[in-house]
Parts: structure tokens; sequence; C-alpha cells
């Protein structure tokens, strides 16, 4: 059964710690598995990957069929329904819009005293993103992943995703087609993350990776950054709902579930004020079971890491909210927004009862590739500005350098780097005539 607190035990805290330091992967760590997998496909190239391939998704691949021709990407397209294709249409304009407003601009500061500062945002060349192909389809994904790339002006996008029969998923063809996607891997799992990083001969390496996936490919994006960027270090989904009586317990139970169908390892809490409330929801969670396609997965995670939290006020809830870090937090409240003022680490958060979760992760617009397992504590969802960097400017006349130049010159002795303070002073000896 879901795990129950109350902030008026006695004993709440410890049992608030014990909750918020529970590990929610059900896999034995995989990190040697992975490690192993790495240096195979850094070793063997197209063979270790193929050959993984084959193991783990009994595929049976060549170094020639290991990319997806695009003509097999248009006709996979073409078979997705047209109000499916209609509804990817209308969630990648609105992704498409939003990411439009995250492009930072240049700075340049002024320079009237002889040394100029500034940065310049360049995207990233080339990218890999890695869909999620094993339970579920998920197109939605590319959308969220593929739209900022594109926004953010980067040359090379690359995917990497696994189907049933190595057949596109006529949805996730519909939606690489409306990002731009044209080139696609039909691979997947750490081997998959192996060879985007390292590069084989039949799938160059990217600069950058991104997007979820299960223990192995997270374990593998660990192991290859330095090697590879990477978005996040991504663990199972999660929800937070705050709901105070005036709830429809079944909406909330509705939104609980939304999360906890994703896998038997996601996380769903409700945080209420009012037991009998938390009662009437865990009833309506039991109805909306019955009738669920994954109602295994979502039965399983709801009864294996599911918690109700009851609080004496709402007020309690900012403080414990900033502690779970929640990847979705809903504020299903009277006064959303001013709650939502007092919260400083979630992933993404939806204001009022008729902004369920599910609205972010299909059409609202921000990426829905968002920090889990209480690292929203200090990182973001994915926007354009994973697909940038910024590059610092500096320059300086004879006469800046001859303002700040002395003290950069007396910092470097101090440090005992004498051929840095050589680079200083050997300018600061010269007349200016010498300056371009």
């Amino acid at each position: 059964m879901p795990v129950r607190l109350c902030t008026a035990d006695s004993n709440f805290e410890t049992e608030f710690a014990t909750f918020l330091g529970a590990k929610r992967e059900s896999a034995a760590d995989v990190t040697e598995d992975a490690l192993r997998i790495i240096d195979d496909v850094r070793l063997r190239g197209d063979a270790a990957v193929i050959a993984y391939a084959e193991r783990f998704d009994d595929q049976r691949l060549t170094p020639n069929s290991l990319r997806v021709p695009e003509a097999e990407i248009l006709a996979a397209a073409e078979k997705a329904p047209a109000a499916a294709r209609e509804a990817l249409t209308v969630a990648a304009q609105r992704i498409d819009e939003f990411h439009i407003q995250q492009m930072p601009a240049d700075l340049e500061l002024g320079g009237s005293d002889g040394v100029g500062l500034g940065y310049r945002w360049s995207p990233i060349t080339s990218v890999g993103l890695y869909i999620p192909g094993g339970l579920a389809a998920y197109p939605s994904t590319v959308l969220m992943t593929a739209i900022p790339a594109g926004v953010a002006g980067v040359d090379r996008i690359a995917m990497a995703t696994v189907s049933p029969d190595d057949e596109l998923h006529p949805m996730v063809a519909a939606a690489a087609q409306l990002s731009g996607v044209t080139e696609i891997y039909r691979v997947g799992g750490a081997h998959a993350v192996a060879a985007l990083a390292l590069g084989t001969d039949s799938i160059p390496a990217v600069d950058k990776i991104v997007g979820p996936g299960n223990a192995y490919v997270t374990a593998a994006k660990r192991l290859l950054f330095g090697s590879v960027g990477i978005d996040m270090v991504a663990g199972p989904s999660e929800i937070l709902v705050v709901a105070d009586r005036e709830n429809d317990p079944a909406w909330v139970a509705a939104d609980l579930l939304s999360q906890a169908e994703h896998d038997t390892n996601a996380q769903a809490i409700l945080m209420t004020d009012d037991s009998a409330f938390a009662g009437r929801v865990e009833g309506a969670i039991a109805d909306h079971l019955a009738g669920l396609e994954r109602a295994p997965i979502a039965s399983a995670a709801w009864k294996d890491y599911g918690a109700i939290i009851l609080l004496d006020d709402l007020s309690e809830a900012p403080p414990l909210i900033d502690r779970i870090a929640p990847e979705h937090l809903e504020l299903a409240v009277a006064k959303p927004e001013s709650v939502s003022k007092e919260v400083r680490h979630a992933g993404a958060i939806f204001l009022g009862r008729y902004t369920p979760e599910a609205v972010g992760d299909y059409i609202a617009g921000p990426s829905h590739v968002l920090p889990t397992a209480r690292s929203a504590r200090f990182s973001s969802g994915l926007s354009v500005l994973d697909f940038m960097k910024r590059t610092s400017l500096v320059r300086c006349d004879a006469s800046g350098l001859r303002m700040v130049g002395p003290a950069a010159a007396e910092l470097a002795e101090s440090e005992g780097f004498g051929a840095h303070a050589l680079s200083l002073n050997i300018r600061l000896r010269d007349d200016g005539n010498s300056e371009s």
C-alpha cells in the first residue's frame, strides 16, 4: 500500500526523511554492465551495436540497416492516423512558439575604460535524441527534444529509437517529419547511447545526447559524460499533487495515475489537508485502475512507491515540496499562484484545478523532459539553452590593459605562474604603438 505520512505525528520528520531517501530503481545497479557495453562499442563499433541489438531487442540488423532510410520514414509517417497527426501538428506549433521565446541574446558591454566584455551564444553542432521505444512509443518526446534543438540552430539532429519488428512507429515517424529529423537509427539501450557518443562506421558521433531512457540508458549517459554532453541523469517519472477538499477526487486520482502508468518505478504523491478527501482519492484510484489498459504498471507503482502526505494546514506544503523537488507539481488549490511563488524546487508547476500534468506532457509548450529524483533542486527542464553554448568575449586596448594588467600580474605571481605574469608584464612595458 502507499506510504501514509502525517505532519502531526511525532515521528513525521524521521519517516519523511526515510521516504525521501528511498531508492525507486528496482533493478540492481547496472553501471558495470553499461560500462562493459560502452567499452565493447568503443572497440568493435557496428559489430558490437548489432550484437547487443540482437541480444536485448531480438533485432537482426546489418551495418546497412542501422539507419532508417528517408523513404521508410515518410512511408511510416503516412500510416499515422489523421486525427493523431493533426494533434501532433498543433503540439509542434505550440512547442515551437514557446521555445522561440527562449532564444538568448548576445551581450556586449561598453569598453569606455579600454576593457570590452561580452558573450556570444552559438548552437551545438550535432545532437543525438534518445527516444524510448520498448514498452510504448513516444512521439511527444520527439517533439519535445527535436523542436528546441531546431530552434537553437543545431546543424545535425540524429535520433536513436527501437520499435517492435524494427518497423518505425508511424507516430514517431510523423513527429520526426514535423520536427525536420531525417537521421534515425533503429537501435536503443546503452549500446545506442555509446554509438552516438563514440561514433561507429555507420553512426557518426554527436556532441550531446538528450532524452529519457531506462536504467541502462541513464547509466551509459552518466558514464559517457565528458566524451559527450548530456541533458541530465533522469530516473523514473514522478508527480506530486497538492489538493484541497474542493477538488473532485476522481480528477486528482487520474492525475496521480497519469504518471504511475509510465513505469512500475514511477512515483505518485498526494499532499492534502483533508484525510477524508485522501480516502476518496484512494477509492477513485481503485475505480480508475479497473478500466486502464496499463493498470498492472500503474497499480504496482502506486502500491510500491505511492504516498499520501496529510498536512495540518496547506501552509505546510511549500517547504515539503522543496524537499521533495518533484519532477511534476500540480497545485490544485484555491490560490495556486501564491503557493507557487513559495516553491523553489520543481521541474514544472501546473497551476489550478483545470491544469492536469498531462497537458504539459503533450501540448502546453515547455519541454516535458524534466529533472527527476530530487534533481530539480539544482537543474531545470530541457530548453533551447541545452542546445546552445555561451562563449565569453574579452578585448583590451593598451590603456585598458594598463588599468587591469598590474593586478592580474600580481595575482599570477602570487599563484606561482611566472609565464602568466610575463605575458601581462611584457605588454605593460610596451608604449602601445604596436597595438593592432
